[in-house]
């Protein structure tokens, strides 16, 4: 009995022991556990500029105080609701059987008001004198623009210029101390940064919707949900909400900065899926900078048609194929293939045909989109590095950035660009062939006026209004002209290189 007590004492020993043992360890973990917890909070309450240091450091990813960026941006996204009034329309109604013999066998003429369409949108506050930064979708049209604010306050806006090719605007309301976002650099942005979208869509108050950057330099094409694409298209892809309403509303880094001008969603259905887009900072400043000054974007261009080597888009296996091959008989993997050297552009006599621009401006080249970008950055008579391969080899050449139309002078109105349309003067060889004293040729035609009246690339111009077109000036000259008279009309006469003759007759007036 005695023995069978001491077994039993001792059995109980061990488990107290191995109890306690376990105990105290558990007791310990948690007590570092809590420890620890404790120190990390009591850093974060002692220490605020950790919330700070946290949303500048990528390496900091989490916690990320956002409130200071929301409180700073809403004050300065307001409402905008843009109206084009109803306009006076002649109908014509289809004849009946009286008008053939008492009437007007055409039928009856009558006049028809439409009623005024009403659009609402976003834009921001840039400056403390009420200059607005806006898509242009978003006033496009609009015979009366009102700026409402977050604390209620309700102006007149004007427009002050617009940009269809990135779909900006630039507004002014009259007034000054407005709060203002500051303007940030964009390209300092990486994929993973926390953001702000913030709008304000119905006029209730502004709105603050968070996620990160989901992607740079991103285009998307014409498909977005409000059927529009911006002609130069580099945007910052990011999965904040965006909705409609939203466009031209903020987009704001964790410092509180305008990082970007929201645009549009990519959805199939037109609500918020997962993928919103804005104009990235760094191509907004150079476009309100130009509007502010000029009235008008001074647009440089490569003059150039080419492509990258992506084949992330949707193409057939052969032509991923012959991509990949082209890519290695090169001796490159990624940059922009120079496929044409359109004639008086800024490439013409320094590039050529399958060179490969690898950098610009200093900036690495992956696609066709970092280029564009670039460029947005330049105005014509800029001059910039750039990096080729040519035959497996490198080599650094400059080049002297031009406009459309062949030259570095600066476009103080939109007056040549409503055309759409590149021309030059006709070549002593092209005069010879054709017999011709002089001539315009058309070398691009884009969207615009020229294309409406059905001129094509390659056209002659001999005659606008009666007038010798001996150079582009000439032509400058008698748009300018035709623009202030009553019938906003070009009329043309020309040939083509066949020897074609042929008129047109091109309209003026905005739609």
């Amino acid at each position: 009995m005695k023995q069978t007590a001491k077994k039993f004492m001792g059995v109980a020993a061990i488990v107290l022991l191995s109890s306690g043992v376990g105990g105290f360890t558990a007791y310990k973990l948690l007590s570092n556990q809590k420890e620890a917890s404790a120190t990390f909070n009591e850093l974060f309450q002692q220490n605020p500029d950790n919330f700070r240091l946290a949303g500048l450091s990528s390496a900091n990813a989490q916690p990320v105080d956002l409130t200071q960026a929301a409180e700073t941006s809403v004050h300065a996204v307001v409402h905008i609701r843009s109206t084009q009034l109803g306009r006076t329309q002649t109908v014509r109604t289809m004849p009946d059987i009286f008008d053939f013999f008492f009437g007007d066998p055409r039928g009856q003429e009558r006049q028809v008001k439409t009623q005024p369409r009403v659009g609402f949108g976003s834009g921001v506050i840039i400056s403390k004198d009420g200059y607005i930064v806006t898509n242009n979708h978003v006033v496009e049209d609009a015979d009366e623009i009102t700026v409402k604010l977050n604390d209620e306050r309700e102006f007149k806006g004007r427009i002050i210029g617009t940009d269809p090719d990135t779909d900006l605007a630039l507004l002014k309301i009259e007034g000054d101390d407005f709060p203002t976002l500051p303007v940030g650099d964009s390209d300092a942005l990486q994929v993973g940064e926390w953001v702000l979208a913030v709008g304000n869509p119905f006029s209730l108050s502004s709105t603050v919707t968070a996620g990160i950057v989901s992607a740079k330099a991103r285009n998307i094409g014409s498909s977005a949900a409000n059927g529009q694409g911006a002609t130069i298209q580099s945007f910052i892809q990011t999965d904040a909400a965006i909705n409609q309403g939203n466009s031209g509303g903020a987009l704001v880094n964790a410092r509180g900065e305008l990082v970007g001008i929201n645009a549009m969603l990519y959805s199939p259905t037109g609500s918020y899926s997962g993928y919103g887009f804005a104009i990235p900072t760094n191509i907004m400043k150079k476009v309100v900078s130009d509007l502010k000054q000029y009235g008008a974007v001074q647009r440089a261009l490569l003059g150039i048609k080419g492509r990258d080597f992506s084949t992330e888009l949707q193409m057939s296996d052969e032509l991923v194929e012959d991509i990949k091959k082209q890519a290695e008989e090169l001796g490159v993997t990624e940059g922009v293939f120079v496929a044409e050297v359109l004639d008086g552009g800024s490439a013409a006599g320094i590039l050529q045909e399958n060179d490969v621009i690898i950098k610009l401006d200093g900036r690495k080249i992956h696609k066709f989109n970092d280029l564009q970008q670039i460029l947005a950055k330049h105005r014509p008579g800029d001059k910039v590095k750039a990096v080729i391969v040519r035959n497996k080899k490198e080599k650094e050449v400059t080049l002297t950035l031009k406009n459309s139309q062949g030259n570095t002078k600066v476009v103080k109105d939109r007056g040549m660009e409503i055309l759409g349309a590149a021309f030059k003067s006709v070549s002593d060889d092209l005069k010879r062939q054709l017999n011709l004293g002089y001539g315009l040729e058309v070398t691009g035609v884009s969207t615009g006026k020229m294309k409406d009246a059905g001129i094509r690339k390659g056209f002659i111009i001999l005659k606008v209004n009666g007038k010798s077109m001996k150079t582009v000036e000439d032509l400058e000259a008698e748009l300018r002209a035709a623009t202030q008279s009553p019938e906003q009309v070009l009329f043309i006469t020309g040939m083509f290189p066949s020897g074609k003759r042929a008129s047109y007759a091109v309209d003026l007036q905005q739609e």
